[in-house]
């Protein structure tokens, strides 16, 4: 019987298919004719991503649909997993040529999460005690594809991966599916009726985003003072300033007095230090240096540059290696085409230059440095002129890049001279510091704009040793500035780092700087993504804002492990040595079902104590057809049987057909009148103060409810 090999998705497939003699096409599979590679030739099929997954809460418990405090934590007994909805057909016929099949070559992407959809689709196939070989390459070349599937590697080899991938997708799911409940349902108690989602990595990542707003927002600027000078010679005029810094003018002063220095003074040039300064190509690209560069440089969020490098890795391009690497570092397999393609490069990107042996290979190639794939680079594969032209702009850029990346590896170093100068005036030292640049090096391949440039230093005259300088000095007032904003870029930096800003726990630190922070190079840009899609985060000009219900979450889990980077840091410890085999998965789950009963026992006591203003919430998106008219908001304050309910466009009584007729307007003024203002003129017979409703002139009032009607209230003395 003829191998079967299992690829994660269609474009994939057709990718392995093209590195052998053309087969036969048929339903969801595809047949590989004899060959050196299969002498009895081989079936090709594929998923479509996860064609698994796990079960939904009410699939273990019925009670488990409807959403309760009194039913949390859910922890099911046993974790189970069914074919996804979606692409149940695809499953069955994999399934089907699983069964029929000797032996199983596992073909899908080469990390622990292609091991968990081909395990999980071999598992609930039922043949999981069948022989079972891996391909592992990081190139779709075809030449590639074929020594790949020549020197196949056991497929046991691999699965702690898969142990792995399983406990991160069960812990998530137990986190997820309680801690979104628990603080959706603890947060309705407070009047609100949005679906609040939280996860393991994507709350933390929120919480530092909002920690850094919340620093900006309270940000105090404070001045402080420096001594300067112009400074005026033959050679030309310059600029130079004192070391310290002075926390009042009244310091500064002194300083000057004590030197007796003037407005207008002599002074020399006391020493004039130049160095020669080399500085060496950037590494190569991992996945996040490119979505940081990307996002820097043409202002693409992580998601599209993923996507982006993804199709040109993909079938029918195929001119990128795998794109989802954490490692800058290439082998001397890598190194060794690379080099025999400088000029072909070259071509590409019209850059031509006397390319060189690189200095420093290892600062590059260090075989020890790649584990399951190495950094980002081109293929074997040079496109033609005419290719080019038929790549989406964005993938043109994003190509440029990566080959512009390989072709600095074998550029000169860019050399600069920098100066310092020191002037003495009385006494007291001026430094200045400029540079001349001597070789361009590597820099002429990012001359348009160039973003691995820091900040510029000023063109220094021709100064010597004691030559006279006139200085005309003052003190200069300046003041501090808050921290700059994230931007989308920024995250994924943030998100690798964050083990920087952990203070008093170097076990932490350690923690997340082993793990690399947050997330994986796969996962980041889905989180941002998720945080945008959850409208926690919203994305204006490149920078990103944490909105009003965000900034209730990360209120709700101030305090809480859910809230810690460092929480997350020390499960992928544990998590990594699943994988390689250091550690047992079951322990980890019984951790996190261990940490979600302790969450959900302490969560209530948290919540109940924010005073959480609803003002400037935005009503809760709903489904298209599935907008709930029945689901009570508070008790009718006029027949006080039934309850006050969303309607189409008002907010009405249930008893309507009993006779009460008591109604609100969803709208007054141009201003939404939400659910927890109903609340509270229903419970309390007013409102907060709602500001900005539309008259003749904007104005802000209360509304109050008397006798069945709704007024203002304009009275400053409202409740809070």
């Amino acid at each position: 019987m003829m191998p079967v090999i299992l690829a994660e998705k269609p474009s994939q497939a057709k990718a392995y298919a093209a590195a052998f003699p053309k087969g036969q096409k048929k339903e969801g599979y595809l047949t590989i004719p004899s060959c050196p590679a299969f002498p009895e030739g081989a079936v090709l099929t594929w998923g479509v991503g996860h064609l698994i997954e796990l079960k939904s809460p009410a699939e273990y418990e019925t009670s488990w649909k409807g959403w309760s405090l009194n039913q949390l934590p859910m922890l099911p007994q046993t974790f189970e997993f069914r074919p996804s909805q979606k692409t149940k057909k695809q499953f069955h016929i994999v399934r089907r040529l699983l069964q029929q099949a000797e032996t199983i070559i596992i073909a899908t992407d080469c990390d622990r999460e292609g091991e968990n959809i081909a395990q999980s689709i071999i598992q609930q196939a039922g043949v999981s005690h069948k022989p079972q070989q891996r391909l592992w390459i990081n190139s779709l070349e075809q030449e590639e594809v074929r020594k790949g599937f020549e020197r196949l590697q056991p497929g046991e080899a691999f699965h702690s991966l898969y142990a792995e991938a399983q406990a991160r997708q069960i812990s998530d799911w137990v986190v997820g599916m309680n801690a979104s409940r628990l603080y959706t349902l603890l947060l309705k108690k407070k009047g609100l009726n949005h679906v609040f989602s939280v996860g393991r990595v994507q709350t933390p990542t929120l919480k530092l985003i909002y920690d850094r707003q919340q620093e900006i927002e309270t940000f105090v600027p404070e001045p402080y003072f420096e001594i300067k000078a112009d400074f005026q010679t033959e050679a030309g005029s310059y600029e130079g300033k004192t070391k310290e810094r002075y926390r009042t003018h009244e310091n500064a002063g002194n300083v000057l007095a004590e030197h007796g220095i003037g407005t207008e003074e002599e002074g020399v040039v006391q020493d004039v230090d130049v160095k020669e300064k080399r500085i060496k190509p950037p590494m190569l690209h991992s996945l996040s240096t490119l979505q940081t560069l990307a996002n820097k440089k043409y202002k693409f969020s992580p998601s599209k540059t993923l996507e982006i490098v993804q199709s040109l890795y993909d079938e029918p391009l195929k001119l990128v290696t795998y794109p989802r690497t954490d490692t800058q570092h290439i082998t001397n397999n890598e190194y060794h085409y690379l080099k025999q393609n400088v000029e072909a490069y070259q071509q590409v990107t019209g850059d031509v230059f006397q390319a060189e042996e690189p200095r420093a290979r290892k600062r590059f190639v260090d075989n020890n440095k790649v584990k399951e794939h190495h950094a980002i680079i081109p293929t074997k594969k040079i496109p033609t002129e005419a290719a080019l032209q038929k790549l989406r702009p964005e993938q043109n850029k994003i190509y440029m890049e990566v080959v512009k990346s390989v072709l600095a590896v074998f550029h000169q170093d860019y050399i600069y001279e920098e100066t310092v100068v020191t002037t003495n005036v009385k006494g007291l030292s001026f430094f200045s510091k400029g540079k001349v640049d001597k070789q361009q090096g590597w820099k002429t391949l990012f001359k348009s704009t160039d973003v691995h440039s820091k900040q510029k230093l000023p063109q220094l005259p021709s100064l010597t040793e004691d030559m006279a300088a006139m200085a005309s000095v003052y003190i200069n007032r300046e003041m501090t500035k808050p921290p700059k904003p994230y931007t989308e870029g920024n995250l994924i930096n943030m998100m690798k780092t964050c083990g920087q800003t952990v203070e008093d726990d170097e076990e932490a630190k350690r923690a997340l700087k082993e793990v690399e922070g947050l997330g994986t190079e796969a996962t980041r840009s889905s989180i941002i993504k998720t945080l945008i899609r959850q409208e926690y985060i919203k994305v204006q000009k490149n920078v990103v804002h944490v909105t009003k219900k965000g900034e209730i979450l990360c209120r709700a889990v101030e305090g809480s492990l859910l809230s810690k980077p460092e929480m997350t840091a020390k499960w992928e410890l544990f998590l990594r040595k699943i994988g390689e085999g250091e550690a047992e998965k079951k322990t980890f789950i019984d951790n996190t079902a261990a940490f979600t009963k302790k969450l959900v026992n302490t969560a209530d006591d948290e919540v109940e104590k924010l005073d959480i203003p609803t003002e400037g919430l935005p009503e809760p998106r709903r489904s298209k057809g599935k907008q709930k008219s029945t689901e009570p908001i508070a008790r009718c304050p006029t027949c006080k049987k039934g309850n006050i309910v969303l309607r189409k466009n008002f907010y009405g009584c249930t008893e309507y057909n009993n006779g009460c007729r008591q109604t609100f307007n969803r709208t007054i003024l141009g201003k939404t009148v939400t659910k927890a203002h109903i609340r509270a003129l229903c419970e309390k017979g007013k409102t907060p103060m709602i500001k900005g409703f539309k008259g003749k002139r904007t104005f802000d009032a209360a509304l109050v409810w008397k006798n069945g009607k709704t007024e203002f209230l304009f009275s400053t003395l409202h409740d809070k």
